[in-house]
Parts: structure tokens; sequence; C-alpha cells
């Protein structure tokens, strides 16, 4: 990294003896254990018996956290309604980049919404094309206002500079921000900002349904991304499930947090927000439903490069981080069916075989949950992709790593890979 230019040195000390440090003292105590193991006789029933014990508490608790959270984040709209006059002003701010049909989709639907006091922002972030700037003007008579942006800054992700410019233009108290795959129904403006007033939330992110692809391996991507938020018990470390596709807070607080000049670096800046808020209950995750409305189309292509843009840093950018992460879905998430196949080939003891397909079931069972209620995947094939879900994310994981360390990030046609 020092030799391609891709860490200022300071950093790259600073990481690197973190980093060395770790994997040493790693080495260091599989050292101790394996001259333990040769010293002392330990039988492999011990070892079999205390991993399979791990798995079936791992998955328990997995599952556990997994109800817990499709319970929170169910959406708790009762067909109540306020006068105009009792409803906020809300934007919706929209970066738009080198985008065609998408956008106009997109902005078609917003224009359909009879939310009454409604603003349309849209950002042509330096669009190499003039299709982008064109579809934008476009809707100028339906009431889209047309942003034109500017080259990122120095320490500037260019996502984040669209944002803070279309935050600082925003006039609603509420700003709803979304991808350009994001599409609302008429009625969906109105319902998010009640769940917002009805939660007495500051800031509220969305999982929106998503239409069914045409191939069935675009499922994977998305669906090991929506494990990843809402399987774990996040709040528990206070990291907050939070999704970029669509979220909305009080252009107040946005500014008392310090606005995207606080995050300008941070690949997925609505996590700090969310963090922030949390400590005083001010954030909600909720997932869409069919009354919502709120549905998002990726071709498999964007939800690739999305969890390549994410993962690592979800991460915080550390391999230490990466390698625990990968010996726990290795021996917790993968290891149960492992077991378990070894118990139906005889090669294992009936009881450890057992509690090993204890763990299959709940961790299915947890995948069923999220990936139904989130429209990801059918139940039926839920069931059987829970293996190449967990296998998925392994990959994207270690590619998302390499990317960020040794070659780069491109999204929106940039790289993010910011030295």
């Amino acid at each position: 990294r020092l030799i391609e230019n891709c860490a200022h040195d300071r950093h790259l000390r600073k990481t690197t003896t973190r980093t060395s440090l770790v994997l040493i003292g790693s080495q260091a105590m599989f050292l101790a254990l394996h001259w333990y193991l040769e010293t002392y006789y330990v039988s492999p029933y011990f070892w079999l018996y205390g991993l399979v014990a791990a798995q079936v508490l791992a998955a328990a608790g997995l599952f556990a956290s997994t109800l817990r959270t499709h319970k929170k984040t169910q959406l708790y709209i009762t067909g109540e309604s306020l006068a105009t006059s009792e409803l906020p002003t809300v934007t919706v701010a929209i970066p738009a980049r080198n985008e065609t049909e998408a956008l106009e989709d997109c902005l078609h639907a917003l224009i359909a919404s009879d939310y009454p006091k409604l603003e349309i922002l849209v950002l042509d972030d330096c669009s190499q094309t003039k299709r982008t700037p064109e579809i934008i003007r476009s809707f100028a008579h339906d009431g889209v206002r047309f942003i034109k942006g500017t080259p990122p800054k120095e320490n500037w992700l260019a996502k984040n500079q669209a944002y803070e410019k279309l935050s600082d233009e925003a006039s609603g108290e509420i700003i709803i921000f979304c991808g350009v795959d994001v599409r609302f129904a008429s009625g969906t403006v109105r319902q998010l900002v009640l769940e917002l007033l009805g939660r007495q939330k500051r800031m509220m992110s969305v999982v929106p349904k998503r239409l069914h692809s045409n191939k069935p391996q675009a499922a994977f991507v998305q669906a090991a991304r929506y494990l990843w938020e809402l399987t774990p018990p996040r709040r528990f470390v206070n990291r907050p499930p939070v999704l970029s596709s669509c979220w909305m807070m009080y252009r107040k607080d946005l500014k008392k947090l310090g606005g995207f000049d606080a995050v300008s670096r941070m690949i997925i800046p609505e996590a700090h927000f969310a963090k922030r808020l949390l400590s005083n209950d001010g954030y909600s995750l909720v997932r869409a439903s069919r009354e919502l409305g709120l549905v998002s189309e990726k071709t498999h292509e964007a939800q690739r490069l999305t969890a390549i843009r994410t993962r690592y840093p979800q991460l915080r950018k550390r391999p230490e981080n990466v390698m625990a992460v990968t010996l726990l879905e290795l021996a917790l998430l993968v290891g149960p069916a492992v077991v378990m196949l070894l118990g139906l080939a005889s090669f294992v003891s009936a009881p450890a075989a057992l509690a090993a397909a204890l763990s299959v079931a709940l961790l299915i069972a947890s995948h069923v949950i999220v990936m139904v209620g989130t429209g990801v995947q059918r139940w039926f094939i839920a069931i059987w992709s829970f293996l190449p879900v967990a296998i998925t994310d392994l990959g994207l994981m270690h590619v998302s790593m390499q990317r960020y360390e040794f070659s780069e990030v491109i999204w929106k046609g940039r790289s993010v890979c910011i030295p």
C-alpha cells in the first residue's frame, strides 16, 4: 500500500502496527493451544461437544435476536391521519449520476405522491453523459428542482458531498434521502411521516420490498446484506441496523449533529447519525410492507457493487475484524451443516449430529424470517438458500477487503478509496 500510495504514512503505520499485534497475538494463542494439546491429552469429544454447544447457543441467540428485530421493525401505521396543517414539510433528496430509465421511473412515482407539503430535489452529480440532467430538467414543470453538483472536494466522498448540497438546499422539516432504484407509491411519503411521528423518532431508515429479478443469483447478494443488518443483536453493541436505500431524519437534527461535514469520508454516513440518535432512543429501522408501497429494484451487478462498497467499511476497514468474522461464520454458520452431514455419514456421534441439526434448523428459521419479511426470497427458496447466502457473504467480505486494501473500489465511475 505504501508503494502504491494507497494510504498516508502515519495512518498506514498505525493500522499496520495494530493489525500485526492482533495477528501475532492470535498466532501465539494457537501455538500455546497446540503445545497444551501435545503435552496433555484432551479427548476429541471434548472439542466436538464444546463446538456443538457453542453452535446451538449461537443459533438460538441469533433466532431470538431475529424474532425481536422482526417485531420491532414492523410498521405501526394504523390508518390514522393528520390534517394538512399538522403535517410537517418534507423534502425528498436524490443524488443522481449517470442515470437513465431508473431515474425517470423514480421521479414519475414521486410526483404522483398525495403528500401536500412535498419538495423534490435531484442533484446531478457531475454525470458523464447529458442524459441525467436532461431527465431532471424534463420534470421541472412537475415541481422537481434541479441542482447542479460540483466535483468532490479533497477528503470528501462524492456521495456525501451530494448529500450535503441537497441538505443545504432543502426547505423541508424532514429530509428523505433515497436512491434512484427506490419506487414510492402515492401514499408512501405520508405513511412514512406518520410512522416517524407515531414512533416519536428523529430518524428512521426503511428496508424496501424487493422487486424480484429474473436472475436467482441476484437475491443472494441482497440476502447476505439484509441478514447482516437484521439478524445479529446489533443494538447491544450500539451499532444499529441501517440501510442507505431510503432513510429520513429531521433537518434540524442533521445540522445539530454536524451535517455531512462530520462524515465527509464515511462510506455509510447514515450509520453515524443513527448511532448518535440511538442513545436518546431517537432512531428506528422499519420494514416496508405491501401497504406502505416502497420497493427497490436493483440489478445483480448493482447489488454486488453495493456489497463490495459497504462490507469492509462495516468492519471498520480492519483485516483482523475480517479474520474474526470469517472464523465465527465458518464455525457457527457453516459448521453446523458440516457436523450434521458428518453425523449422517456416521463420522460423529448421534447426539452431536442431532445438536448440529437443531442449530441448522434455528439458523434456517432466522433466514426464512428475514428473507420473507423483506420480500427478498420466498419461503421455499429461503429454506435451502441459507448456506449459499452465508458463503456469498464470506466471499463478498474478502473481495471488499482486497479491493479497499490493495486495489480500488469504483462506485458510479469514481474511486471511493480515499487515502
